[in-house]
């Protein structure tokens, strides 16, 4: 568990490299997946539609 000595956080390295659970990749992937294909159908609508 960190610790604090003289006003500053000390840790273990392995605790230093162990990170907080952040947002799902799978939720970023596919957002940007969708925005990717969402952006690409309006280039083809306007520029290459016949």
């Amino acid at each position: 568990m960190a610790t604090q000595r003289h006003g500053r956080i000390v840790e273990t390295p392995t605790e230093a490299r162990q990170a907080e659970p952040g947002p799902s990749v799978l939720a970023l992937l596919t957002v940007s997946t969708g925005l990717a294909i969402l952006i690409l159908g309006i280039v083809w609508f306007v520029f290459f539609r016949t």
